[in-house]
């Protein structure tokens, strides 16, 4: 961090008031924050659905899950940055406007490209939206009550991803399939207009604005050096979860380009314009670069779970979509009752928390490899309790680790920096998938489909395992 970061980072706590409407305003925030998250993992119990309803192909419906997650993973960093130099509100405002008109569009799209176009914009939406919420709450809240805040956030994001297969599932189970996955969308509506009201009438605006009038410039070569990385990553990744078969020979573009990013960005900072992300919080910051790594290693091991047990349990196993996502509901009710938990107790415990949390989701997972190849009928009774624990153990990583690896970053800088961190998450979710999907057909192709099940749960237990690693490395070194 530079001294004039310091400097202003001091005055910054020097002059704090707490915003007597902080709380209902995270509240609304995080509700929108619950949809856009809600939508990465909402669609895939409505995949068969929508091919069926719009007669198209497998790999054109894929994208309609795809391409709102690339675009997603491509904005955020841009879209933080945006909030906090020309003020959260507005970019909440224009980036839920967007969130809305498109799922509208979705809802009521004649075809699939007009979905896939839709799915595009809807992403980039929701990637203008997800950084704000860290960025409100660097700004609202301080000590103690930041990380009861982000234990609230740590909730909705683990609760919006297990959630939403189950929702899907209930709303295509109640509406019927021709029509029912049309629902997913549309829901978004008239919820989100009663959050743009909310929006404009309790999120304030922030201080950070200020430097928006000394120099109104946005970062434009930033934003494509990064938003070209990320794609360099996502696209390739996302594909072979797909089985579209893109070579990954597009991952040889990622090194230069963030090479090429970090190098701009440098030059930006010593020519006194405000860059899209300062990359001296990586080197000033030791621990925002370690909570990054440990928040996309776990991300890594976390999503692609879900992915691969709806489609043991649909494909290998012959449960509905609704039953497989209410099998899976275990975990996020115990996530749900950890998350505001673990961020009360973070202050105190520091990274601790993350490693009891992070043993805590591996036993759970161990427990499901080694359940999951009971007979059917029994799944219920194994599986289930494994999951809770699981999720008991998620629901003490995410929000910790938010807490912990933005505590020193400027608040002028929490939209950008948390927008980082949720990119790395993207990331992570994206090759989780991958691999995990990968290492299932592989195995169901040579064996059978529960030992399939078992062998991908494994793999993420050997990435969590590392995530662990990181985790032990960060708490040694004091972060």
């Amino acid at each position: 961090m530079t001294q004039s970061e310091e400097t202003d980072a001091a005055r910054g706590e020097a002059t704090y008031e707490p915003d007597p409407r902080r709380w209902r305003v995270l509240a609304v925030s995080l509700v929108v924050g619950f949809m856009s998250l809600l939508d990465v993992t909402i669609v895939n119990v409505a995949v068969p659905s929508i091919r069926a309803g719009l007669d198209t192909s497998a790999a054109t419906i894929q994208w309609v899950v795809s391409g709102y997650a690339l675009a997603f993973g491509m904005t955020l960093v841009a879209g933080g940055r945006l909030g906090d130099a020309h003020g959260r509100r507005r970019l909440m405002t224009i980036g839920l406007t967007g969130f809305i008109v498109s799922s509208l569009a979705v809802g009521l799209a004649p075809n699939a490209a007009a979905i896939v176009v839709a799915r595009l914009v809807q992403g980039a939406s929701a990637g203008l939206l997800t950084p704000q919420n860290s960025g409100l709450i660097q700004q609202l809240f301080r000590g103690e009550e930041r990380g009861r805040a982000f234990g609230m956030f740590g909730f909705t994001v683990a609760v919006a991803s297990a959630a939403g297969p189950l929702i899907g599932g209930l709303l295509i189970g109640l509406l019927g399939e021709d029509n029912g996955w049309r629902s997913l969308f549309l829901i978004n509506v008239p919820i989100g207009l009663v959050a743009l009201v909310l929006i404009r009438r309790m999120v304030p605006d922030n201080d950070a604005g200020a430097d928006a009038e000394k120099d109104p410039r946005v970062d434009l070569p930033g934003a494509l050096l990064l938003g070209l990385a990320v794609l360099a990553v996502l696209y390739p990744l996302i594909s072979l979860e797909g089985g579209v078969g893109l070579p990954l020979v597009l991952l040889l573009a990622f090194p230069p380009l963030a090479w090429a990013f970090v190098r701009w960005e440098a030059r930006t900072v010593d020519r006194g314009h405000p860059p899209l992300l300062d990359v001296s919080l990586l080197r000033g910051l030791p621990g925002y670069a370690n909570g990054l790594l440990v928040g996309t290693l776990y991300f890594t091991g976390f999503t692609g779970i879900f992915l691969v047990l709806s489609v043991h349990l649909q494909e290998g196993e012959g449960f509905s979509p609704l039953r497989a996502a209410l099998l899976m509901t275990p975990f996020a009710v115990g996530a749900a009752a950890t998350s505001p938990l673990a961020g009360k107790l973070v202050g105190r415990l520091g990274r601790k928390v993350t490693l009891v949390a992070l043993s805590v989701m591996m036993t759970g997972t161990a427990l499901a490899a080694l359940l999951v190849t009971q007979p059917t009928d029994r799944l219920w009774w194994t599986l289930a309790p494994a999951m809770f624990l699981a999720g008991i153990g998620g629901g003490g990583v995410i929000s910790p680790n938010f807490t912990l690896t933005l505590a020193e970053v400027p608040p002028q800088m929490g939209g950008a920096a948390g927008g980082a961190l949720q990119t790395g998450q993207r990331i992570g979710s994206a090759l989780g998938a991958a691999l995990l999907m990968t290492v299932y057909q592989a195995v169901n192709a040579a064996a059978s489909a529960p030992v399939a099940a078992r062998s991908a749960l494994l793999t993420a237990l050997a990435v969590l395992a590392i995530a662990l690693a990181a985790a032990v490395r960060s708490w040694r070194l004091g972060d």
